[in-house]
């Protein structure tokens, strides 16, 4: 009996090794504990990819795929436009040898003059720069939108490389809404607009993507998250073009035609807060999109310097100027700073010190204060420095800019507009750069 005894206890003894204990979880494997961390659009498209053998595993692809730079404890940055091309290409139709040799010229300069990011405007018009399935090659390419560049070539994938080879953070610029700019422009065929022409709106003889109509929205998402999802980028930048700005005729603004649209989703908003509830619906969606496929990924945008003037709300900038929330553009860049939607903040102070309606010093003032409702949003000041020796007279104006920077803790840098005018040595720029950017 004594022995029967002791081998139920042996037997039971066993069992409890066996089997893990009601209070504790059974391991996961490595890959199903980082899948479980991802957003469940990644996880679908990866699991499905790798059950397929068309890639590594979750686990290796996050862990060997490129990571977007970290923003710069101070950011040094240059616009590099693309739509008239204003800076790159020069013009349309260059050979791709052409195109190459401008770009890489220009990152030479720009490299040694110490700046450390470059933003270039990779969809000026709802035309891209890479091969998309979503929209037609870019008419700033080749003069013809729709048509390749000659050899054929991918851009974007050339500017990252390239940028990278020179130790410079690349962050790719959009346009959401702005769909034809010039009339020479001729829309492809299989432009969006085509398929989709209840999208569009003829407004001042330039044509615009609806941003009320919430597939519009989509769609330019869609775009801007093929490019964060396939290319080795630093950064997702947008400019100050949400609505376009107000067309005058005889002094009176000319109305964006969206009656028909208000309407029917205003819901006894004020037409302005549809329109403002109109785009930051999209900078809420788009922020969303590119934290889903690359957390890390920064995203920035420049709007118009003044938020709202003084006379119209008690907390806005003691200044008398065209309001991008109030007047047009409908941009509440104070929502995006404080739901964290937006990484960065680059506000375009274009103006001299002496202005009378939007002092640059007084802005610079109210921006430093005006982050600090979110900490993790660093601020970078836009600098016009076309104006440099031409609007601007005083060729020291410039240089007392850059200085004032420094009195602002909570400003983190610059990013000036635009390379052409820094690689053309506009008034003799580049002395003033190397004085600050040794």
């Amino acid at each position: 009996m004594k022995n029967y005894f002791l081998l139920l206890i042996s037997c039971f003894l066993l069992c409890a090794c066996a089997v893990p204990s009601a209070r504790q979880s059974a391991p996961l494997t490595d890959q199903i504990q980082l899948t479980a961390t991802l957003p469940r659009s990644l996880q679908s498209r990866k699991q499905t990819k790798s059950a397929a053998g068309l890639t590594p595993s979750v686990l290796e692809e996050e862990q060997t795929r490129y990571k977007a730079m970290p923003l710069p404890k101070e950011m040094r940055g240059v616009w590099i436009a693309s739509v008239e091309n204003t800076d790159w290409p020069s013009q349309p139709g260059l050979s791709a040898q052409q195109q190459r040799k401008e770009f890489t010229d220009m990152l030479d300069l720009i490299k040694k003059l110490n700046f450390n990011t470059v933003m270039v405007q990779v969809r000026p018009t709802a035309d891209t720069f890479w091969p998309s399935d979503l929209e037609p090659w870019s008419y700033y390419l080749t003069g013809k939108q729709g048509q390749a560049p000659n050899p054929k070539y991918d851009p974007l994938a050339f500017m990252v490389e390239e940028a990278h080879k020179r130790g410079l953070a690349i962050h790719a610029w959009f346009n959401p809404f702005r769909v034809q700019n010039n009339p020479k422009a001729v829309l492809s065929a299989n432009h969006p607009a085509k398929k989709h022409p209840e999208w569009i709106i003829t407004y001042g003889g330039k044509k615009y993507y609806n941003p009320a109509i919430a597939a519009v929205r989509k769609h330019a998402i869609a775009v801007i998250t093929q490019a964060a999802q396939n290319y080795d980028l630093d950064g997702i930048h947008l400019d100050d073009y949400f609505y376009p700005y107000p067309v005058k005729q005889k002094g009176k603004n000319v109305p964006f035609p969206d009656s028909t649209q208000y309407k029917q989703t205003g819901q006894g908003k004020s037409l302005a807060a549809w329109r403002r509830e109109n785009v930051n619906a999209f900078v809420r969606d788009l922020h969303q999109s590119i934290k889903a496929v690359k957390p890390e990924m920064p995203i920035g945008i420049s709007p118009f310097g003044v938020w709202r003037n003084k006379s119209k709300d008690p907390t806005g900038s003691p200044t008398r100027a065209f309001s991008a929330y109030d007047d047009g553009l409908y941009a509440d860049s104070r929502l995006w700073i404080e739901q964290g939607w937006i990484d960065y903040i680059v506000p375009q102070l274009y103006w001299h010190f002496g202005h009378r309606a939007a002092p640059y010093g007084v802005l610079l003032k109210w921006w430093s204060q005006e982050v600090k409702r979110n900490p993790n949003v660093k601020l970078y000041i836009g600098i016009a420095a076309y104006k440099h020796g031409t609007e601007w007279k005083d060729l020291t104006e410039l240089d007392k800019q850059l200085a004032a920077l420094k009195q602002y803790p909570n400003v983190s840098g610059a990013v000036f507009f635009s390379a052409i005018r820094i690689k053309n040595n506009q008034n003799n720029i580049q002395k003033t750069l190397r004085k600050y950017y040794q």
